[in-house]
């Protein structure tokens, strides 16, 4: 399929970048995937999960709420 030069530019889509495709009320509706779904996963979840920093976040949090 091919999407017309200004919608492309428009949304930045990039030539080869997969997309989601489903029909609603009997259109084609086209969801463009993120081009680095790492970089997405990033932002969502803000930074890497640490095991030895969140641990020590935890047993801070139940120090100063422990007994309340």
């Amino acid at each position: 399929m091919v999407v017309p030069k200004s919608i492309r530019e428009k949304l930045g889509l990039k030539e080869g970048q997969r997309a989601l495709a489903r029909v609603e009320e009997g259109k084609i509706i086209i969801e463009p995937l993120p081009s680095d779904p790492f970089k997405v996963l990033g932002e969502v979840i803000r930074e890497p999960y640490d095991e030895a920093k969140e641990e020590a976040k935890a047993e801070r949090w139940l120090r100063q709420h422990a007994g309340r």
